[in-house]
């Protein structure tokens, strides 16, 4: 029995923002990375006014710089498996295992004392490869990436202010 996800139930609660992520490939969704001058500018942070203006701010540098936000959690992502290499080596044994049980392409592993098939091999994995993924502790540190995350994102949108040109386009005449 497969168990399936509804993508579409959980990002139709989001708008229209995520629909463009869906059809875009990995090279178009990077090709508007934002100078990192124009990301880290100094010059226009500054602290909002009132919640109106955060809430403006956030919607603006969200789409605009969207892919440096992206970076940013990549970037955070290898930081976070790199301080905790434990997790590291279990993501990397995991699956040059499963690669080399593939490689078997369905023939026993003959270590010339004993012969092991495919199920056995997984099943080995399994025992092996869960409790060391328990040990270590994946759920701390997906917890900690999207708090890092999303204090690093939304305090960046919420402190960036807009260009000067954008700020005058949305007042009403």
């Amino acid at each position: 029995m497969a168990i399936t996800i509804p993508i579409d139930a959980l990002t139709s609660r989001f708008g229209d923002r995520f629909n463009s992520l869906r059809s875009q490939s990995l090279s178009t969704r990077f090709a508007n990375l934002r100078p990192v001058s124009e990301f880290l500018d100094l010059k226009r942070l500054s602290k909002p006014a009132n919640f109106g203006e955060v809430q403006s701010r956030v919607n603006y540098n969200l789409g605009y710089f969207s892919s440096n936000y992206a970076v940013v959690f990549v970037m955070l992502s290898i930081y976070s498996l790199l301080t905790n290499a434990m997790l590291l080596f279990v993501i990397i044994f995991v699956s040059a295992s499963v690669w080399g049980i593939g490689k078997l392409d369905g023939r026993d592993l003959d270590l010339g004392f004993r012969r092991f098939n495919t199920s056995q091999l997984y099943t080995g994995l399994l025992c092996v490869g869960v409790p060391l993924g328990i040990w270590a502790s994946p759920i701390a540190t997906a917890l900690w990436l999207i708090g890092a995350t999303g204090v690093t994102v939304f305090g960046h949108a919420a402190l960036m202010d807009k260009p000067i040109e954008n700020a005058f386009s949305e007042e009403a005449v």
